[in-house]
């Protein structure tokens, strides 16, 4: 009898059969190519995990300045010491400008984040600010006399972060809860990774010493221009690193927006090229100073949206004995600190700063 003459019952028999046949063997070799796909994801996953996680250098920063630090109020929230450093070594050699050596704090803010992580607060650290420098163990164990009247930025390649931090708890009595630093390369490479970042200025800038040339508009900067925008000062305002700080500003919103956006989830081969640039020249507490521990902080600060982030400048005054450095002015210095100590709301009056007419 032929197939076309079987009885439909026969026919329905042997294709309820054939059903059953090709969903157990397509569920077989979906399960050896999951089980592939486990075993060589877990070496790749570990080789991957390995290769980022021994990028990030960690600094104990409690051990480095033990006990002399600031009271941890239970309802401060969390505070942050951000530094850009503008190290020469290694691959930054090619990325700096004019003949410096060592390594200074090129950029710093102070990040705090309230109880709730609904919304964050930058604080900007002018580098050219006089500041008390404590007495510090440095980098390489000796100890360092206190001075009065050095410039903030020349801290940290006296005495290390740890100083630095130190530095910033003593002037403002918040202790510092972790401290991040990103050297040259790192914010280069990480700009490249995620494809640019779009800023807006509403002048143009011709700055010979950084490089940058932009005319009044939008842009969207690679790694090399993004360098030489949070880096340009004689372009821009009265050519004082004050006028930089304002760009520096503008360029971390606009780049927070744009990895916020990305979709990293959808594309693993860039979100591993961004960890690695990030990683490769990141340096962290040691609270931070491992993916896991990075990704639970990361997580814990997903609900904060950067267009709602405030920027501000510490309120600064022209030194009277020498008219090219600042230092805090005052009351607004202290009145801003008290209210990022005690994680309450920053008085207008705090935000002005008589060096810049605000």
């Amino acid at each position: 009898m032929s197939p076309e003459a079987a009885p439909s019952s026969h026919r329905k028999g042997r294709a309820r059969k054939d059903r059953t046949r090709k969903p157990r063997r397509a569920r077989r070799i979906i399960g050896y190519g999951l089980l592939v796909l486990v075993l060589v994801g877990c070496g790749t996953g570990y080789w991957l995990y390995s290769s980022l996680n021994g990028n990030i250098q960690g600094v104990d920063i409690d051990k480095a300045l033990g006990d002399d630090r600031p009271e941890k109020l239970p309802t401060s929230g969390q505070n942050i010491l951000i530094l850009g450093s503008d190290s020469r070594a290694g691959k930054n050699a090619s990325l700096g400008t004019g003949n410096v050596s060592g390594a200074r704090s090129d950029t710093a803010l102070v990040m705090h984040i309230p109880e709730g992580r609904k919304k964050a607060v930058a604080v900007s650290i002018p580098r050219d600010t006089l500041v008390t420098r404590p007495e510090c163990t440095t980098s390489h164990g000796s100890t360092l006399a206190s001075a009065k009247r050095v410039m903030f930025n020349s801290v940290y390649s006296a005495a290390g972060p740890a100083c630095v931090v130190k530095t910033v708890e003593q002037m403002s009595g918040v202790r510092m809860d972790h401290y991040m630093e990103i050297d040259f390369a790192g914010f280069k490479g990480l700009v490249d990774a995620i494809g640019g970042v779009t800023v807006t200025v509403d002048q143009d800038i011709h700055d010979k010493s950084s490089g940058l040339d932009l005319t009044a508009g939008t842009h969207e900067l690679n790694g090399t221009q993004s360098l030489q925008f949070v880096r340009t000062r004689h372009g821009i305002g009265d050519g004082s690193d004050l006028g930089r700080i304002g760009l520096q500003q503008q360029f971390m919103l606009a780049l927070l927006s744009e990895i916020k956006k990305q979709d990293l989830l959808g594309s693993p081969t860039k979100a591993y090229r961004i960890a690695d640039n990030l990683t490769d020249s990141l340096t962290t507490d040691s609270g931070l100073a491992s993916l896991t521990k990075l990704a639970k902080f990361g997580r814990s600060m997903n609900g904060i949206d950067p267009a709602t982030m405030e920027t501000i400048m510490l309120p600064v005054a022209y030194d009277k004995v020498d008219p090219n450095r600042v230092v805090a002015a005052e009351p607004q210095a202290t009145t801003l600190w008290k209210a990022i100590r005690t994680d309450s709301q920053i008085p207008k009056s705090a935000k002005k700063s008589p060096a810049t007419g605000g």
